[in-house]
C-alpha cells in the first residue's frame, strides 16, 4: 500500500511528534508499505522519510522545483517526482497514494487534508484520510469539524471522509 504522509516541515515543534513520525515510518516499512511524502529534509517530513528508508522501506518524494532549487530535498527519497507547484504536488500525491495520514502540521498540512477530503466528498476517489491525533494535536480541528457538522455545513458526516486515530494500532485498523 502507498501511504501518503502529510506533516510539518518545521523543526521547532514538540519533540514527541518526531518520535511519532519515526514510529510511523518504521511501521510502514515493516508492513511493506511505501511512504509518499513531500520529500523535504526538514521537520517531520525528514523524520518519517528517514525512518522508513532506514527500516528498508521505499519512499516517494513529490517535490516542487522551488524546494529543489533551495537544496531542501531529503537524501531519503528513493523515487523523486518533481512538480511545478503545490497544486500539482497535491494531485500527484493523490494519484500515487492509497491512503493519507496527517501527522501534526500547519497550513500546508491542512490544505492537503482538506483537498483530499473535499475530492472524496464529490466522488473523485474513496481513499481515506486519517488524522493521527498524537497528544491530542488535532482535537481543535475535530471540534471545528463537529461544529461545522452541527451547523449543517457538511453534507453527510465528515467522518466518512476524515478518520481519526490516536495510535499506530488504530491507523492499522482504519487502513
Amino acid at each position: 500500500m502507498k501511504i501518503c504522509v502529510f506533516c510539518s516541515a518545521n523543526e521547532q515543534i514538540d519533540p514527541d511528534f518526531f518520535h511519532v513520525a519515526e514510529d510511523l515510518g518504521r511501521w510502514a516499512a515493516s508492513k511493506g508499505h511505501v511512504i509518499v511524502y513531500g520529500g523535504v529534509n526538514q521537520g517531520l517530513m525528514e523524520t518519517v522519510g528517514k525512518a522508513a528508508h532506514e527500516a528498508g522501506g521505499r519512499t516517494i518524494g513529490v517535490i516542487p522545483t522551488i524546494v529543489e532549487k533551495t537544496g531542501r530535498t531529503s537524501d531519503y527519497v528513493d523515487v523523486e517526482i518533481p512538480c511545478d507547484n503545490l497544486t500539482d504536488r497535491k494531485q500527484l500525491m493523490m494519484d500515487q497514494s492509497d491512503v493519507f495520514v496527517a501527522l501534526p502540521g500547519g497550513i500546508g498540512t491542512l490544505d492537503e487534508v482538506f483537498t483530499v477530503a473535499a475530492s472524496a466528498t464529490i466522488g473523485y476517489h474513496q481513499k481515506p484520510v486519517v488524522l493521527y491525533n498524537a497528544k491530542g494535536f488535532w482535537n481543535p480541528l475535530i471540534a471545528t469539524l463537529d461544529d461545522l457538522q452541527q451547523r449543517g455545513m457538511v453534507r453527510g458526516d465528515w467522518r466518512q471522509y476524515i478518520k481519526t486515530a490516536d495510535s499506530l494500532e488504530e491507523i492499522s485498523r482504519l487502513i
